[in-house]
């Protein structure tokens, strides 16, 4: 199995997901010429994809899926309140899904988690194939217990440091968006990231993806800065999904 990123932040958000047999996008926060120049990047075209999941309904998360599905017959993969938030429109080949009721897209088995945000019916993604396991968390705005179980044994993990506490404080939003951000049912702070890690199988852990970083409430030094301060003697591979470039294609070892 191997992942790559066409982009992760607040203006727009996707994750490729390739096994064996089969290849899925997780959200599709982009437009219809974007994603197709963003697949391009890896030597991939919409033709490629067999299916889009999509976490909830935000337009950073969603905005894309109607228009890619739509034009290339691509199976779109949601919760149904997720769906009946009403940002797709009809869709040619609506697949709803559950909560804690794994799934299978070729050889990729699929394992949608609850999460804590303020949206519909948001969830988000643990991935499998073989012995390789590969966790997606973002938009949730504190680590529950039930959370903390499921994401504790990855090899690979792409974790939300959406903001820096001092960052958000001190920053341009408005007060009431601060207190949603930094909610319990907003984004992961940096700080609230790192406390997950020193939770995890680290031996286990081959790679670890910063996502989701706000351009305007973080900068990528400071959830590094974060995260290392609790990895100490990892020999796994930390790397940035950004905004512009997301990531390349990352190869999990079997």
């Amino acid at each position: 199995m191997r992942v790559a990123s066409l982009g992760s932040g607040s203006k727009g958000n996707s994750t490729v997901i390739e096994g064996r047999e089969g290849r899925l996008l997780l959200d599709l926060g982009f437009g219809l010429k974007e994603t197709i120049r963003r697949l391009a990047r890896l030597d991939l075209t919409p033709m490629d994809i067999d299916a889009v999941l999509v976490t909830h309904e935000h337009a950073d998360h969603i905005n894309g899926v109607a228009a890619f599905s739509r034009k290339f017959h691509i199976p779109a993969y949601m919760t149904p309140s997720t769906y009946d938030a009403k940002r797709t429109g009809p869709l040619p080949a609506l697949k709803p899904i559950q909560y804690e009721q794994s799934f299978a897209i070729g050889s990729i088995q699929v394992e949608p988690v609850v999460v804590p945000h303020d949206a519909r019916e948001p969830c988000q993604f643990i991935f499998s194939e073989e012995s390789s396991r590969v966790g997606v968390l973002t938009d949730l705005g504190h680590i529950s217990a039930h959370v903390r179980d499921r994401y504790h044994d990855c090899d690979l993990l792409m974790l939300e440091c959406n903001y820096d506490k001092e960052m958000l404080a001190s920053g341009p939003y408005p007060v009431a968006l601060k207190r949603r951000v930094a909610g319990d049912f907003g984004h992961l702070s940096n700080e609230q990231a790192a406390e997950l890690v020193g939770t995890l199988n680290l031996p286990r852990l081959q790679n670890l993806v910063i996502s989701h970083v706000s351009e305007k409430n973080n900068q990528p030094a400071l959830a590094k800065s974060a995260l290392t301060r609790v990895l100490c003697d990892w020999e796994g591979v930390l790397t940035l999904a950004s905004q512009a470039d997301g990531f390349g294609w990352i190869d999990l070892s079997p």
